[in-house]
């Protein structure tokens, strides 16, 4: 079972950060695709006493069971059932995918390399991925006698396959970035032509890793994964510098929640969307019927009808977590200049005009009294006037599941790097403030 964090009120125990440190490390460079993210939350929840449940099965809550749901093996939905009547319904909600290179045809055609072709999925900084050590990570799809029902493999190559040489600065005269060509200039090499390599694509070598025919693949969804592991940075080793910060952070934070003891009278429900990234428009993304139609079976679990149901969802309250933006040391004119969002001072409470962030009056202030009550440190961010900036789930699950809701998120610098950089306080109180939600 996941342990659990020594609570304390405001700021952590250097015992307390160590113990997290090394819980987020372990949780960070295994999640390595959102599929390997999902099978880490639902190992988790296993351990725990959680129940997998199918979705194409008739279900039988019973009360005082926890339960989870998978669908495409990239997201998943957890709940708690109360041994009574729920008084409460408590929703959290993030993403388990993160920007990244998909790989769309095992090999490239080359005189010298061995190639692969891949299409970015999500926006990246692209500059970022020059130069470092690229693994092989997803699920591939296997034939069986039922052509209906492929078999699902999960892969992770756990070495590092490829590589995005970039090219030296005497040789070119436009400045690195600028008018960056993607389908030229960020093709990975796995291999040297007139080797090993030159009859054998990637493919090929995920059959291998996999005891597989490569004649037995039929399809794949495989994207390249930075390996360099989490390391701890600065002099007083406050900080976090590792890949997949976006959004892995928000999602071990609720599974480590949802694996403690929780009230008995609520009903606590984690979902963990994939796409998110490319704008949750899928059948596992936040712009789909999945978590309304659990909220349904969990209802009809229960034996409320419709009409009690509708008065329980007016009560109910969601935390929608994704990471936030952090004001930056060198262009901090990039943020609100009376909003400053510092790593290390908190959780960041997002907040739109626009409602590109679910936040509002009513759901902010929940936050904020509980932050107050229980010593937690929250700091408050809207964008500079004029820039959009991102957007969550939060609106999206809202509009479909109109619950009172906060956007909020760890604040962190480089977003969408191959390497981003966060703060492991503000990640003590992002789990602090979940529990105070589920517990309530």
């Amino acid at each position: 079972k996941m342990a659990v964090i020594w609570y304390t009120k405001g700021k952590s125990s250097e015992r307390e950060r160590d113990f997290i440190m090394d819980k987020i490390c372990s949780f960070l460079n295994q999640s390595v695709s959102p599929y390997h993210a999902v099978k880490q939350v639902k190992e988790a929840l296993k351990v725990a006493g959680f129940q997998s449940l199918e979705e194409e099965n008739l279900w039988q809550l019973e009360p005082g069971k926890n339960y989870y749901v998978t669908r495409n093996e990239s997201s998943l939905l957890a709940f708690s059932m109360p041994k009574e009547k729920p008084l409460y319904y408590h929703l959290c909600a993030s993403h388990s995918d993160f920007p990244t290179f998909r790989i769309k045809k095992a090999k490239k055609k080359d005189a010298f390399y061995a190639k692969a072709e891949i299409e970015g999925y999500g926006g990246m900084i692209h500059t970022s991925w020059f130069d470092r050590p690229l693994g092989i990570a997803g699920k591939v799809m296997a034939q069986t006698t039922d052509p209906f029902r492929p078999k699902t493999y999960l892969y992770d190559s756990e070495r590092a396959m490829c590589i995005v040489p970039s090219l030296a600065p005497h040789l070119r005269k436009d400045a690195p970035g600028e008018k960056m060509n993607v389908q030229k200039e960020l093709i990975p090499v796995y291999g040297l032509d007139g080797q090993k390599v030159k009859d054998k694509d990637i493919l090929q070598y995920v059959a291998d890793d996999l005891g597989l025919l490569k004649n037995d693949i039929l399809d794949y969804d495989l994207y390249l994964y930075n390996m360099d592991g989490m390391e701890i940075v600065g002099a007083d080793k406050d900080m976090i510098a590792s890949p997949r910060l976006d959004n892995v952070t928000s999602v071990s934070a609720l599974v480590d929640t949802m694996c403690r003891e929780t009230n008995g009278n609520n009903t606590n429900v984690i979902a963990l969307f994939d796409n998110e990234e490319i704008g949750s428009r899928s059948k596992q993304g936040a712009d789909s019927v999945l978590l309304s139609e659990i909220i349904k079976r969990i209802m009809a679990g229960l034996d409320i009808e419709a009409g009690a149901g509708r008065r329980l969802m007016r009560d109910a309250f969601m935390l929608s977590l994704d990471v936030a933006h952090a004001t930056h040391p060198n262009y901090s004119e990039k943020s609100d200049p009376t909003n400053q969002i510092v790593m290390g001072r908190g959780v960041a409470l997002k907040s739109s005009a626009s409602q590109r962030y679910v936040s509002d009056s009513e759901a902010s202030a929940v936050i904020m009294a509980l932050s107050r009550n229980q010593e937690i440190k929250i700091q408050r961010q809207v964008n500079r006037s004029g820039m959009a900036g991102g957007q969550t789930l939060g609106p999206i699950a809202s509009s479909y599941l109109p619950v009172r809701a906060v956007d909020m998120g760890i604040p962190i610098l480089a977003m969408h790097s191959a390497v981003e950089l966060g703060s492991a306080e503000d990640y003590a109180q992002l789990e602090k403030i979940c529990g105070v939600v589920f517990e309530m």
